[in-house]
């Protein structure tokens, strides 16, 4: 295994040296030295004397050279270590990420230098890095992982490090790295006054890199809580944050020195490093809580954390708990919908400074409802596994001081957005708060299985706030946009509440799965996944959007409701868990997909519009009916119908109520249409 480690080792470095000088042929003006021949050389396969053309030639020899030493890679993991997955697969995605690789040099000769085709050349040089690295490390540790709450954190940094990278690639590309020649200010201030796409690329660029910093410092602040013998992990942690330092400091060397060229080139090497760093350390994470699990009990992914019971100690831990206590993963989840939202309403890119303003007065609502939510269901999240460790259960905040930060996050959020947005945006994302407070949380979580149902009226809020930010209004697109997430939540949640159905049978909570059953609610999981699948049609149309957002809906609409249905017929927490995760995913591509579809701005024939209506209204109206004749119980019983009161009155309100209100959307879809 050492003869193919330090194979793989000498690859990868190489691998990164290449990249690093790929950037040299982009400052010293040799992208085109060889002319838009390729594989050869202005017409020849030994290059002109010219230091432009011999610059550009060697580029290409060695990254030839570099293609033969991944192929050498592949041959001896398959020879050697094919049943390793961690150490053969990477490597050969690697391979194919190096075809792929030639392939777009070719084409950026080809269309000479195009910006978004140069941006994509990099991105593909990072994916073969990140490929390598994993195989070093799965060399290392061939056993098989598990994704810790550590290592999940990792991907997430790493995931960050990947946007600022392609970020700094667009700056490069779109003539934007000086246009604020000040540092660490931008045109001496630190927001600066964005007029045009120039200074939006750079600023971006910036913010990035912060949040790069946050995401990379969160990581590094996690490894000091492991046990003392995790010292892999602290020093890939601590190096990839003195990575993200020097990162920083290069980067302000490189705007005061105009982008001298060997700035230029250390700024990408580091930032390579600092890439391959991330990566490792994710992957190492995950083998973190394999080799600490042999070692002992007591030991593995809860590795570092304090007992149950036991309040933080220093202002770190404090600010950690109260950062929990407004659930960041679901604040992560609306903000999905937000920007999409604003793209759409905007026709284009909404100006920068009001994206950024609408995320953080987003934010901030979004956490205020969740910490008053945590403060009113603290009883139920200390009886529940699953929720056991946040932060008021553990004691890490009083309930008091919980319900304080929670009320003053939501007048923060409210008067930010109403100074920075307008009223509109505030009085939506208010009464979002007192929606899912009094409506969901007091009310109705507690009393009905449609609880969720409810509730997700609220979760659908933040699209009618992105749209009002831009736009001042709530028109037609935007309440379709808000029943697409509305009738999304159900399936999504209730895919989790399968999975932890005994938990909230013991906190006395009345989940479907807990009042009905696994077999109705995966039936009812079907149902409002074909209801999902027409709203998502129907936005087609209303929001005028192209071909790329209706293979989006058709696509990833089709597999969530084709998973839902594999659900019902065996039924499992496994297969649940799957479906939870998979339902994030169909909602970030295709809220992605919309706002693509937009900056694309795709057609389609004037025929498409009207057959999606079409397709979409007898779905519709035929799952609708069915949820509403489950809701009364006809379908499982064949009893007449029951007298509505207390819960089935509540019942029957909040599933036939939403079909009549996109029944007259329906209608004005169509007029719109015929108009």
């Amino acid at each position: 295994m050492k003869s193919f480690q330090r194979l793989a080792i000498i690859t990868t470095a190489a691998v990164i040296i290449q990249t690093s000088l790929g950037s040299f042929v982009r400052v010293s003006g040799s992208g085109l030295g060889c002319g838009t021949d390729w594989p050869k050389c202005r017409g020849r396969w030994i290059p002109p004397l010219e230091t432009t053309a011999i610059i550009e030639y060697t580029h290409r020899m060695v990254a030839t050279l570099l293609g033969f030493l991944v192929l050498a890679v592949v041959i001896f993991a398959w020879l050697k270590f094919r049943s390793i997955k961690w150490v053969f697969w990477p490597s050969l995605l690697a391979l194919a990420f190096v075809g792929i690789q030639g392939w777009l040099g070719r084409q950026v000769v080809d269309n000479e230098l195009a910006g978004g085709l140069v941006a994509l050349h990099f991105f593909n040089a990072m994916m073969i890095i990140g490929l390598l690295t994993t195989t070093v490390v799965g060399s290392y540790y061939p056993g098989r992982g598990r994704w810790t709450r550590f290592a999940k954190e990792a991907t997430a940094a790493a995931v960050t490090v990947m946007f600022v990278w392609m970020a700094g690639a667009w700056v490069a590309q779109g003539g934007a790295a000086l246009v604020f020649g000040d540092w660490p200010l931008m045109g001496g201030a630190l927001i600066p006054e964005l007029t045009g796409r120039a200074e939006i690329i750079h600023f971006l660029h910036r913010v990035m890199a912060v949040v790069t910093g946050l995401a990379v410092g969160i990581v590094a602040f996690r490894a000091q809580e492991l046990e003392p013998d995790a010292r892999a992990l602290r020093r890939f942690a601590h190096g990839a944050l003195g990575l993200w330092v020097l990162q920083v400091a290069i980067g302000g060397i490189t705007v005061l020195t105009r982008a001298a060229p060997a700035a230029v080139v250390a700024h990408v090497f580091v930032g390579s490093l600092l890439w391959a760093s991330i990566v490792a350390l994710a992957i190492l994470g995950t083998r973190l809580w394999r080799a600490d699990t042999q070692r002992g009990p007591g030991v593995g992914e809860r590795v570092g954390v304090a007992p149950k019971g036991v309040a933080p100690r220093g202002i770190a831990r404090t600010v950690k708990a109260y950062f929990f206590l407004t659930k960041p993963r679901i604040i992560e989840l609306l903000l999905i919908t937000t920007v999409p939202a604003m793209v759409v309403a905007a026709d284009g890119w909404p100006p920068l400074a009001l994206i950024l303003a609408t995320l953080i007065g987003g934010s901030l609502t979004a956490g205020s409802a969740n910490s008053i939510n945590c403060f009113i269901d603290r009883d139920i999240d200390e009886a529940m596994a699953r929720t056991a460790e946040r932060p008021l259960p553990r004691h890490e905040v009083e309930p008091r001081s919980a319900l304080v930060f929670g009320i003053a996050l939501g007048l923060i959020g409210f008067g930010w957005l109403a100074a920075t947005v307008n009223l509109l945006a505030a009085f939506l994302a208010g009464a979002a708060i007192l929606f899912y407070v009094f409506i969901y949380t007091i009310w109705m979580k507690r009393s009905t299985p449609s609880n969720i149902v409810i509730g997700g009226a609220a979760g659908a809020a933040p699209v009618l706030v992105g749209w009002a930010a831009v736009t001042g209004r709530v028109e037609l697109p935007a309440l379709v946009l808000f029943a697409i997430v509305f009738y999304w939540t159900p399936p999504h949640f209730w895919a989790l509440a399968l999975r932890y159905r005994e938990d909230y049978s013991a906190a006395g909570v009345p989940m479907l799965p807990v009042v009905r059953g696994v077999q109705e609610t995966t039936r009812q999981m079907v149902l409002y996944a074909l209801i999902l699948f027409a709203v998502s049609l129907l936005l087609y149309p209303v929001a005028g959007l192209g071909l790329i957002y209706l293979a989006a809906a058709v696509g990833m609409g089709t597999l969530f409701l084709i998973g839902c249905i594999r659900l019902t017929k065996a039924p499992s927490a496994i297969k649940a868990m799957g479906l939870f995760r998979h339902s994030i995913t169909y909602l970030t591509v295709l809220f992605a997909a919309m706002a693509t579809d937009r900056l694309v701005a795709t057609s389609a024939p004037d025929w498409v519009a009207p057959l999606a209506f079409v397709v979409a209204v007898p779905i519709f109206f035929a799952a609708q009916a069915a949820v509403v004749f489950s809701v009364l119980g006809l379908r499982r019983y064949g009893e007449p119908l029951p007298k509505a009161d207390g819960t089935l009155l509540i019942e029957i309100i909040w599933t036939a109520l939403p079909s009549l209100v996109v029944a007259l959307l329906f209608v004005q879809s169509w007029q719109s249409i015929l108009r």
